[in-house]
């Protein structure tokens, strides 16, 4: 491209013309799809995700804490208090042995206990063949159970025949 040593611009008209023009308007049409596919991914986590439900029971204070903790993180929380807390488990599959005082559901998965948000977004990222997480019982330290003396735990990997390994050691 021929430049006026004057002003360091381009000279009007001194783009070539035919096929080497078009490779330049298609190299910018290419930078510009790629800027904007760039900006859209980085829209904020909870638009990705529209909605962790959360199954509890009306009393329970550290259930509230973990919601609260995922709020904070960036999910939407829909939380809803019941009387049945069981059944809702078992529907969903959520062996005994893995189980803690409340449920949740993000975007198809299971979320079992107090799995810490960073967890379930790693999960969600990743979209393993699962059912989803869990953090049986309540371990001290674990997200809405900050109060109690904190222990080591495992955010567990439930598969869909309900073993599990080892997803996350805290």
């Amino acid at each position: 491209m021929k430049r006026n040593t004057a002003t360091a611009t381009p000279i009007a008209g001194s783009l070539p013309e035919g096929k080497p023009a078009m490779r330049v308007i298609q190299a910018i049409a290419l930078l510009l799809a790629t800027v904007i596919a760039l900006t859209l991914s980085g829209h904020s986590f909870a638009q990705r995700i529209q909605v962790v439900t959360v199954y509890k029971t009306a009393t329970c204070g550290c259930c509230k804490d973990w919601v609260k903790h995922l709020e904070a993180n960036g999910f939407r929380v829909e939380a809803h208090d019941v009387t049945d807390l069981d059944r809702i488990k078992s529907n969903l599959g959520v062996r005994p042995q893995y189980a803690s005082c409340h449920t949740a559901i993000a975007d198809g998965y299971t979320i079992e206990g107090h799995v810490p948000a960073a967890d379930i977004k790693r999960l969600l990222a990743e979209r393993p063949q699962a059912r989803g997480l869990a953090v049986p019982g309540m371990p001290g330290g674990s997200p809405g159970m900050e109060s109690a003396p904190k222990q080591p735990y495992a955010t567990l990997l439930i598969d869909d025949q309900g073993g599990a390994r080892v997803f996350e050691q805290h």
